[in-house]
C-alpha cells in the first residue's frame, strides 16, 4: 500500500522557516518522483516542487524559486522541503504526492500525481 506521511508543518512569522518532511513507503522509492503541493484556503491546490528520485533533477514554481529547496535522503525514503523567507501568501496545506511509474518530473499539475499523503498546515503570520 502506498503512503505519503508529511509533517513538520507550524506557525512561523513571515520571513522565518520551516522543513517539511514527506515519509513514502509501499512503492519503489528510487524509480519515481515525490512533489510538493499545497492549498490555501478557498484557493485551488498548486504545484510547488518536484525531485526525482532517480536523478535527482527538480522542479520549482515561480513563486518559490529561490526560497524553497527540495531534496531527498534515499536511504530514509523521505523527501524534505526547506522553506526560507516565508510569505504569508505561503500559507495552506502542504502535500507531497507521487506519481508511481514517472521517473521524470512532470509539468506539476493534480492530474499528474496520482497518491497524496492528508498535508499538514502551514501557516505564516504577518
Amino acid at each position: 500500500e502506498v503512503q505519503l506521511v508529511e509533517s513538520g508543518g507550524g506557525l512561523v512569522q513571515a520571513g522565518g522557516s520551516l522543513r517539511l518532511s514527506c515519509a513514502a513507503s509501499g512503492f519503489g522509492f528510487e524509480d519515481n518522483v515525490i512533489a510538493w503541493f499545497r492549498q490555501a484556503p478557498g484557493k485551488e491546490r498548486e504545484g510547488v516542487s518536484c525531485i526525482s528520485m532517480s536523478d535527482s533533477s527538480t522542479k520549482y514554481a515561480d513563486s518559490v524559486k529561490g526560497r524553497f529547496t527540495i531534496s531527498k535522503v534515499n536511504t530514509k525514503n523521505t523527501v524534505y522541503l526547506q522553506m526560507n523567507s516565508l510569505k504569508p501568501e505561503d500559507i495552506g496545506v502542504y502535500y507531497c504526492p507521487t506519481s508511481v511509474g514517472i521517473s521524470k518530473c512532470p509539468y506539476l499539475s493534480v492530474p499528474n500525481m496520482n497518491y497524496w499523503g492528508k498535508g499538514t498546515l502551514v501557516t505564516v503570520s504577518s
